[in-house]
């Protein structure tokens, strides 16, 4: 087998030398002058003797059989863009020796990707900034990885100064960095790391952003007044992020503000979870929205859980101080609990579950995906009548618990 195939070779190295060589003769042997000549006399050209062609080796049955079978296993893996591996070279070859026996056709095989085709998928790296170093703590720890090294500090004047200490050429960067505690200094912190990431060749950024900055600034509401969180996603695709990944935004709408990928994930799982979990008679609650802006949110919690729900209905004289609030539903004789996206400074909570409980409500319980608890939020908290202020982990609460025992924390971000 092994001296019929290295004849094959050797027969087809014979044929392509003596085409060259013919070649060669007839392009020396007819000039422009005779060709000229020959179109003018209508004549045909000079024939050249050509070779007698040496005839094909006969190949056993046998053999035919098992190249078949070898090309058969080549073929059938489909092509590159079907998502198999391209077709071996073993299978090339062996349609190649095919072709050679009598009466066979060669079959079409893929071309093989070139190499430029080829990407790696770059390896990940994530950098924490300084609003929520635990959380990002976490998420290496579930994946199993380092988390990236980064020195954050600043000068004299305060500007904001950020070191990446390792080489993230061709890596996929995630920087994971929440819009709390000093929210303009971590804001300037994370595009720095963004854009410091980019110009060091990193293959994509991403923003882990749990509680999105300026998110309660997203439509213009009286004359003059900015649209804040649309600056913030300017700012960001100017750095050079690539994709966002936040959690339960104040307006869905501002995933409409950027041209690139947004991916706003929901609390909504955790919360059910929690309620199964920690209140004995949820079969017997109502679920509550602190405002008409979060009526979507309670019906959907409220049609899982298999519970009605209710609104109350606020008006606001000015920021963080509501007018009046309007109960609509029927409470009496439940567990009232309370479903927001945020607190502040947690005023409209707590005069709504006065209200709740004035209502006829047998406990009331908060919800909240991101506690800021800024100014007197503890204190109201503590004296309010709350069974549980319970918060997802995208906003440090170390402090705040420490403060007041009423304040929880489930993990809803890993």
């Amino acid at each position: 087998m092994r001296l019929w195939v290295y004849n094959v070779f050797v027969m087809i190295l014979a044929v392509k030398k003596k085409d060259k060589f013919l070649e060669k003769n007839f392009e020396s042997k007819v000039t422009s002058s005779e060709t000229m000549t020959l179109l003018l006399n209508a004549k045909k050209p000079p024939s050249l003797p050509r070779a007698t062609p040496s005839p094909r080796p006969l190949v056993p049955a046998r053999s035919i059989g098992m190249v078949e079978e070898a090309a058969a296993r080549g073929v059938e893996g489909g092509s590159p863009s079907e998502g198999h591996e391209e077709a071996p070279l073993s299978a090339h070859l062996s349609l190649a020796l095919l072709s050679l026996a009598p009466g066979r056709a060669l079959p079409l095989l893929p071309a093989p990707p070139s190499p430029a085709g080829r990407r790696k998928m770059p390896n990940i790296k994530i950098f924490s900034g300084s609003s929520h170093p635990d959380l990002a703590q976490r998420v290496v720890d579930r994946l199993g990885i380092d988390l990236g090294k980064v020195v954050t500090k600043k000068f004299s004047n305060l500007e904001t100064c950020v070191e990446i200490g390792e080489s993230v050429r061709g890596e996929d960067v995630y920087i994971v960095q929440s819009g709390c505690g000093e929210i303009n200094d971590n804001l300037m912190e994370m595009l720095i790391m963004i854009n410091a990431c980019k110009i060091a060749s990193a293959a994509r950024v991403t923003a882990v952003i749990p509680c999105f900055p300026y998110a309660r600034q997203d439509k213009k509401d009286k004359s003059r007044a900015p649209i804040s969180a649309k600056l913030v996603a300017n700012m960001l695709s100017v750095a050079g992020a690539d994709h966002i990944i936040t959690m339960d935004l104040h307006a869905s709408q501002i995933q409409g503000f950027f041209d690139i990928p947004v991916d706003n994930l929901y609390a909504e799982p955790a919360v059910l979870k929690w309620i199964r979990e920690n209140i004995p008679e949820w079969g017997n609650s109502i679920i509550v929205s602190p405002d008409a802006g979060g009526a979507k949110r309670v019906t959907s919690i409220a049609d899982r859980l298999n519970v009605e729900f209710a609104l109350i209905h606020k008006e606001r004289k000015k920021a963080n101080e509501v007018a009046s609030m309007v109960l609509v539903g029927d409470v009496k004789d439940r567990i009232a609990i309370l479903v927001d996206d945020m607190a502040d400074t947690c005023g409209t909570i707590c005069h709504a579950a006065e209200k709740l409980m004035e209502a006829g409500a047998t406990k009331v319980y908060a919800i909240l995906t991101h506690g800021i608890f800024s100014g007197p939020a503890v204190t109201r908290i503590n004296n309010a009548c709350f069974e549980a202020v319970v918060v997802t982990n995208t906003i440090p609460q170390e402090q705040h618990m420490k403060e007041s025992n009423k304040i929880q924390v489930f993990v809803a971000l890993l």
